[in-house]
């Protein structure tokens, strides 16, 4: 009886052995099984490789790509939702929706689709509103070196032209940012349109806005020769911009003129928005001194001024600052063929005529803006 008892033990202990191994090659087949379906590749992981993301300079393709991908400093977690100052929630989007031209929010990176889910989608909390021809698409591109700045790369226009489609459609087209990111756009026409101030206002009567202006002589011979570049039937400037020859008068329904009158522009604005909500860029000192004024834009926006002189060169064929090489690009990052054309001859006359034109309202937009531009 002893010894049977034993063998019965002994065929116990074997048997518990054959089962331990049997769920321990089990469960070493169900994790291989899971890896290599990806199952493993959806666990949360430490996001050290998106923390290093470079947001330097890029050229025109990637900056459009840069749009749609996640912001830097990725956190496992997506903020909660962003409240702005009237009290209703930015809720974050469930789906991908559409951007300014149809396209998903998702970037082919090295043959890859990705998904930008991180961050919600904000209303801007800054706008460059103007003006035309005054250096908005320079300024735009320095500023988005800056890696709290996330911005539409495209003009929306939706308080000029497409306010009918709602606020929900306008916030669908920002990038999504994370706290402490500022959600920015910038459309030159908005500045002269009689209704986009009180348009603004509805959706945020604290948005800081942005007006890069220019000499409205220098600036008005620009506009007539972008609009000739692509009509080269246009009349001439001098025909376009004077009622009559012989009279000397000033046409101000010509857009290239009227958009020259800023202080009677910002007088509609400031029935909106207090002056301290605006900052006046000068186009000349973006030209001639890019960092110091962007260092006046940072400090308004409330950024850390990162933005510096190590990231601007003279173009000396542009005439204008390019932004510098970054690493891994293969050429440093100039604005667009069609910036920097060569302006067409005017006669000294007709430019002496706008220049008499502008001068009283020069003067009242210094008053207006406490700025001295010194185009007289």
């Amino acid at each position: 009886m002893g010894c049977s008892g034993c063998r019965v033990r002994f065929n116990f202990g074997k048997v518990l052995s054959k089962v331990s191994v049997f769920f321990t090659m089990v469960l070493i087949f169900t994790y291989f099984f899971y890896c290599l379906t990806g199952f493993c590749d959806s666990a949360p992981r430490t996001l050290y490789s998106q923390q290093n993301l470079d947001y330097d300079i890029l050229d025109d393709h990637r900056r459009i790509l840069e749009d749609l991908r996640p912001p830097p400093r990725l956190l496992p977690d997506a903020p909660e939702p962003h409240r702005n100052r009237t009290g209703s929630a930015d809720a974050p989007e469930q789906v991908d929706a559409p951007g300014p031209h149809g396209a998903k929010e998702s970037v082919q990176s090295n043959g890859i689709p990705v998904s930008n889910t991180f961050g919600i989608k904000r209303f801007p909390q800054a706008i460059i509103i103007g003006v035309k021809k005054g250096g908005t698409r320079a300024l735009l591109e320095f500023l988005r070196i800056h890696p709290d700045v996330r911005a539409v790369g495209a003009e929306p226009h939706f308080f000029d032209r497409f306010y009918d489609r709602g606020l929900e459609w306008y916030r669908n087209m920002m990038p999504r940012t994370l706290d402490g990111q500022i959600t920015m756009e910038k459309t030159p026409s908005y500045f002269v349109t009689k209704e986009a101030p009180s348009r603004v206002c509805t959706m945020n009567c604290q948005t800081k806005l942005i007006v890069v202006v220019r000499d409205p002589v220098t600036r008005a011979v620009s506009d007539y020769t972008q609009t000739l570049s692509k009509n080269p039937g246009l009349p001439s400037f001098q025909s376009l911009a004077l009622k009559n020859s012989s009279t000397g008068l000033i046409d101000t329904t010509w857009s290239a003129v009227r958009i020259g009158l800023y202080a009677k522009h910002l007088e509609n604005w400031l029935q909106y928005f207090p002056l301290s909500h605006f900052l006046f860029v000068s186009g000349e000192r973006l030209v001639s001194d890019p960092a110091g004024e962007m260092g006046r834009v940072q400090d308004f926006l409330g950024l850390k001024r990162v933005v510096s002189d190590k990231h601007f060169y003279f173009n000396q064929t542009k005439g204008f600052p390019c932004l510098k090489k970054p690493e891994g690009s293969s050429r440093p990052r100039c604005l667009g063929k069609s910036k920097g054309r060569p302006h067409p001859e005017i006669p000294a006359e007709v430019l002496q005529r706008l220049r008499d034109f502008y001068r009283p309202f020069n003067h009242r937009f210094y008053q207006m803006s406490g700025q001295d531009f010194g185009w007289d």
